[in-house]
């Protein structure tokens, strides 16, 4: 299980690298070259929301997303737990109505044909690996939920790690 955690991780990682990369070169053909790349924007805009949606997938089950603490941190060592697992629940409900609608967006773009501006580049693909993303995002919160209820202990050796890697 924590080999393919990681390898979500590491998709998000390449993903975030690609779109970095998509907008490097773009930037130095339009100011150095006065060209760019057929369809950057549009790549640009499907990759991004590709990274939004595998970095929801790396960040959900570490637990490295923004969180407001103020009561989680005045609670008792149960309702920690509590507060955990209920934030967890509506996590993962939340995220997995997301993949349920996106998956709609998905065969709608397949259905409609919808193609990128210049090269005429189908763009259900792109939308389908940004579901993949998402399903990979519920996978892992439910993961999370389950050793959050069942092995805690599993998800503060996590915590423990992260914290000496800063």
């Amino acid at each position: 299980m924590d080999r393919a955690i990681s390898t979500i991780e590491w998709l998000a990682a390449i993903f975030v690298g690609i779109v970095a990369l998509n907008i490097f070169v773009a930037v130095v053909l339009r100011k150095f070259f006065d060209t760019s790349i057929p369809d950057a924007y549009d790549f640009g805009r499907m990759l991004l929301g590709i990274l939004i949606f595998w970095g929801i997938a790396a960040t959900s089950y570490r637990g490295g997303h923004i969180t407001v603490d103020l009561v989680w941190t005045a609670a008792s060592p149960r309702m920690k737990r509590v507060i955990d697992v209920f934030a967890t629940l509506v996590l993962l409900f939340v995220v997995a109505v997301q993949t349920i609608m996106l998956f709609d967006k998905v065969r709608g773009t397949y259905v409609d044909n919808v193609q990128t501006y210049d090269l005429n580049i189908p763009t259900w693909p792109f939308y389908a690996v940004a579901w993949t993303g998402d399903v990979c995002a519920v996978l892992l919160i439910a993961i999370r939920t389950y050793r959050l209820i069942f092995h805690p202990e599993q998800l503060e050796e996590l915590h423990a790690e992260q914290k000496a890697d800063e």
